[in-house]
This record gives C-alpha cells, structure tokens and sequence, in this order.
C-alpha cells in the first residue's frame, strides 16, 4: 500500500519542487521508502509501504525496455492470473503491479478491465504515453487537477499544493484517462445488467425459503474473497466489532490461519464496556484468535478528532463519528500488523442500513437503493477507510467489495433481503454462514460502528456545543448543499482551516442524513 503523485506535461524544475512537496505530504502511506522518475515530460513519485517482500518491488516500476515506469497504490488479486495471460511479457519481479505495467505495455489501457483488486495507479513512457487508473469501486483513492495543458494527480487531497487545490477533482472510479482519449470508462462497480451475470434460479418473494444453493454460493464466494486477500508476506488481521460483517470476516480468516498452522489477530475498539468491544471479545474467545483491545475515553476520542478531520478529508457527521473509533483502531493496530481486513461493503449489498426500511416495499426501489449505495462508497465509507488506516502506514482490505463478490450479491432478488415478521436484516448472509459464530452474534442486531464503539455519544453533543447560533448562519451556506447541524459546522470548520481552497462539491461525499 502506498502514496503517489504524477505530473503529465510542463515538467520543468520548479514542478519537481513542487512535487517533491506533494510526496512528503503523503508519506505516512508509504515510510519505507521513496522512488521518483522524471519521463520524458511527465514525472512520477511513490511511497512505499512494504507487505510483498518481492527483490525489485520497490517504486517507480520500469518496463523491460527501461522507457516505461508506473507507480501504483493498492493490490491485484488475479496478479498471478493475469501474469500468464499477457504475450510477450517479461518480469524482472514478482510485485503485483508489474503486471498492470506490463498490461498496459503490451495490451494497451483497454484492457485495464482484467485486473481485479484495489488499485490506482499511473504509467508514463519516454514515447509520451499516458496512463492514470483506478478501480471500479474507487477502493483506493486517486484525485487530480488540470490547468494549462498539464494534469497533476495524488492519492490525497492535502498532497495538492494550494495553487492547484481549487481545480481539484475526484478521479473517477473505473475510469482511466490519457491525454488522447481522455476519461474512458473500463469497468463499473456493479454491472449493467446485473441479474443476468449468476444464473442462481433464486425466488423472488419475501420471505420465501432460501434454497441451499444460493446459501452456498454466498458462503464459497465470501471465502474465496477473504482467502484471496490473506495474499503477502506480512501477518493480516482483522478489524473485529462483533458486529456480523467483520466477525464472518474474522471467522473465515482465522480457518485459513489455523490451516496453515498460525493464528489470527484481531483488533477491537471502544469506550470501557461499550457492547462493540465486549460483543468483539467474546466472539474471539470463540475463534480462539490472538486478539487485542483499545479502551478509550470520551476525552481521548475530543482530543483526536481535528486530526482525524484532517485525515478522513471529510466533513460528513456520521462518517467522522465513525471515523474516530476506527482511526484510533488503526493507530493501535498498526503497532503488530501492516494489513487488516474489514467488514465494509455488507451492509451495502444485502440491505443492513435502518433506512432502508424505507424502501422494503418496493424492490425496485430497493436494489436501485443499493446500487446507488455501492456506486456512491468511493467518497465515504471507503475513503473513511483508507484514509484513517493509511494515517497510520497501515493497509486496510474489503472482501465484500470485490467485483464478483459485489456481482453475485446485487444479483440476488432484492425480496431475498427485506426483512419479515421472523426474520431480520441480513438474514441471507446470516444464513449462508450458520454455525461458523455462536447464534448469540450470528443474530446479534446491527449496531453502526460509531454508535457500537461509544462515539457517537462522546463526540456529537460536545462539537455541536463549540458552535453559536450565529457562526452557523455565517458557515451553512459555504458548501452546497448548506451545512445542516452545528455538529457539521464545527467538523467543516476544521477541514476548511485545513484544506480551504479545496472545492467540496467536487471532492467530498456526504450522507442523505447528518
């Protein structure tokens, strides 16, 4: 996992400076090492954070004609896959994204849509070629901005320097973009047609019986996901709420762990006795991980919360509410591992928000819902969670936002997810993994992480109290749409301090409901 900045065009030496400035304001992605590369009239520069020991890994990758360099951020789970399929190539490492160099090399941007992963990532050859990318679901992050014939990009918002930030723009995810063709869409977080891609012969009313089959599919699928991302050659824990998602997560890791002879780790957080951290205890107990708490105050989440603005780039009420738990998780975590999986992703592909209750009615409404949901993570749940791992060099994974997992899941009957009389949300997946957790948490209600953790109550009625009656009138309609608390007013007032020229409207994700 890493940080990168790249420049196309009007490379001068001044631009270097200002490059080199760009790089240092995001080496906390990557602290083990540095590479830059001047290409032809383009310039390339990464961070690196270590989790695949592979000889030559480190970054700007070159072709093996020494004329063609990428830097990258992220992971390509189908590496090896995609490494036998391309003609011609010829590795000097091991590394993942030598493989999307050597794609791009010999196959050309169109065929970016075979990789599958977390990714971002740019190419520049000595001949003038182009390339920046990113992954259909915007996993990982990539913004850029553009003015007088040259394109500037980063992996964070407060890389740009302030005379780029109010052209600054979100890189699209699924997109790559070369000076000729311009954005060109490779891949969509959720396919067109989606109920045509599995052919799993599902009922289609609420509350009909779940056939077997379909309980299968979800389970091989969810465990070849996890399986999948345990790929390097450092320890990879688990965040663990109690909560479903991450403890199915946890329960399929800590199988592959036991299997190979090792044991899981896994990682939980809250305020002393909040039911997150007692729920998370026990289910480890269960799964007899090596697990590890951090027991915070409601003074200590205060104290955290301007640099946790900061780092998340968001001024979103709910998602700094459950940013602050989890960026002093991964403070914490990052002291035993560089890499965690979580449960992210769930709650957005089998229905497990309270608001959705809105649309049970109607299943149209309901999987459109979804859709919606999932197309829309890049700039909230998701960059929440890179951004609040990554403050700490630590690299976060999401098994359920992998494309097929994401595929096979929204082509699931939306009825197959509302909940009944006797069932509640989620029960497709609860289901699918009977007997992997104790029924106590396989059924355990949902609780949104911030609310679970004891951030919610520590946090929003102390910031709306920093905020007067008249310093919200004068902030609301700074931003489009206006500021709807004080409680936002007092987080947009930090990340305004910290990133004033930066335009929200054409950056920043914000949830339907502060």
């Amino acid at each position: 996992m890493c940080g990168i900045v790249a420049q196309y065009g009007g490379y001068d030496e001044a631009y270097r400076e200002s490059a080199l400035r760009m790089l240092r304001r995001v080496v906390h992605r990557g602290p083990d090492n540095e590479g830059e590369v001047r290409v032809g009239g383009s310039w390339l520069g990464h961070r690196r954070l270590s989790i695949v020991d592979v000889e030559g890994g480190e970054q700007p990758l070159v072709g093996e004609r020494g004329d063609l360099y990428l830097v990258g951020n992220g992971e390509i789970y189908n590496h090896d896959e995609v490494r036998r399929s391309i003609p011609g190539a010829s590795y000097s490492t091991r590394s993942d994204n030598e493989v999307a160099l050597q794609l791009v090399d010999k196959l050309g941007p169109g065929e970016i849509h075979r990789l599958k992963g977390m990714f971002a990532f740019v190419v520049a050859g000595e001949d003038g070629r182009f390339v920046a990318a990113r992954d259909p679901v915007g996993i990982k992050p990539l913004f850029w901005a553009k003015k007088n014939g040259t394109a500037v990009f980063a992996s964070e918002l407060r890389a740009f320097d302030p005379e780029w930030q109010s052209e600054v723009e979100v890189f699209p995810p699924g997109y790559y973009w070369t000076p000729e063709k311009g954005l060109v869409r490779f891949a969509a977080p959720v396919p067109h047609d989606v109920r045509e891609l599995e052919k799993l012969d599902a009922p289609t009313e609420p509350g009909a019986e779940i056939p077997d089959h379909v309980l299968t599919a979800v389970r091989e699928r969810l465990v070849k996901t996890v399986e999948r991302q345990m790929m390097g050659d450092v320890p990879v824990g688990v965040f663990l709420s109690g909560g479903l998602d991450s403890s199915l997560v946890a329960a399929i890791a800590a199988k592959w762990c036991r299997e190979r002879g090792t044991r899981l780790k896994t990682f939980a957080v809250g305020l002393a006795d909040s039911p997150d951290l007692l729920a998370a205890r026990t289910v480890a107990e269960h799964l007899d991980t090596e697990h590890h708490e951090s027991i915070y105050t409601a003074e200590e989440a205060m104290e955290a919360l301007p640099e946790v603005v900061r780092s998340i780039e968001s001024f979103d009420p709910a998602l700094v509410r459950s940013a602050v738990p989890n960026y002093i998780l991964a403070g914490f975590t990052a002291r035993y591992v560089k890499v965690v999986l979580t449960g992210e992703g769930a709650d957005e592909i089998f229905a497990g928000y309270e608001y959705l209750d809105d649309f049970f009615s109607d299943e149209e409404a309901l999987h459109e819902e979804l859709v919606r949901t999932v197309e829309g993570l890049h700039n909230l749940n998701l960059q929440r969670c890179d951004r609040v791992t990554m403050a700490h060099s630590l690299e976060a994974r999401v098994p359920f936002l992998e494309l097929d997992m994401i595929s096979l899941g929204l082509s699931l009957p939306a009825a197959l997810k509302i909940p009944t009389e006797d069932r509640g949300e989620k029960y497709l997946l609860r289901k699918a993994f009977d007997g992997w957790l104790p029924d106590e948490f396989l059924w355990r209600k949902k609780a949104q992480f911030g609310d679970g953790s004891g951030a919610t109550d520590a946090l929003q009625e102390r910031m709306e109290a920093t905020v007067t009656d008249e310093e919200f009138e004068r902030l609301k309609d700074e931003v489009d749409p206006p500021l709807r608390t004080k409680e936002e007013a007092a987080y947009y007032r930090i990340f305004n301090d910290h990133l004033g020229d930066i335009n929200p409207e054409d950056t920043i994700g914000r949830f339907a409901t502060a």
